[in-house]
């Protein structure tokens, strides 16, 4: 029985005859959604900057320092693990202004 399928074209039967397109798409997906989590942990980043900044935090500061230290090291290790360019996580935001834009000129 699994020479059978062997010899039909494998597990599948032969039904998947472009197999390069067929896993493409889920990578590109999770790419995208890990570029999505560093622009996320980049606008938590820029807020607690923003904190620092201002005198009713004055109190947290070194809580807020502390905070910023450990986001630095985890978007670091992020852009390692997945290997991420600068211009990855740029392209992504130019791209949702230019859908923003698209449904602007529609309504």
């Amino acid at each position: 029985m699994r020479d059978e399928k062997i010899k039909k074209g494998g597990h599948h039967g032969g039904r998947h005859k472009d197999h390069g397109s067929h896993h493409r798409g889920p990578k590109t997906f999770r790419r995208g959604r890990a570029i999505a989590f560093l622009e996320m942990m980049n606008l938590k980043r820029s807020t607690i900057m923003d904190q620092l900044d201002k005198p009713e935090f004055q109190s947290i500061n070194q809580i807020l320092v502390g905070e910023l230290k450990a986001i630095d090291m985890l978007i670091n290790e992020f852009i390692q693990l997945f290997e991420i360019q600068e211009n990855e996580a740029g392209d992504k935001k130019r791209e949702e202004k230019e859908k923003g834009m698209e449904s602007n000129e529609t309504n």
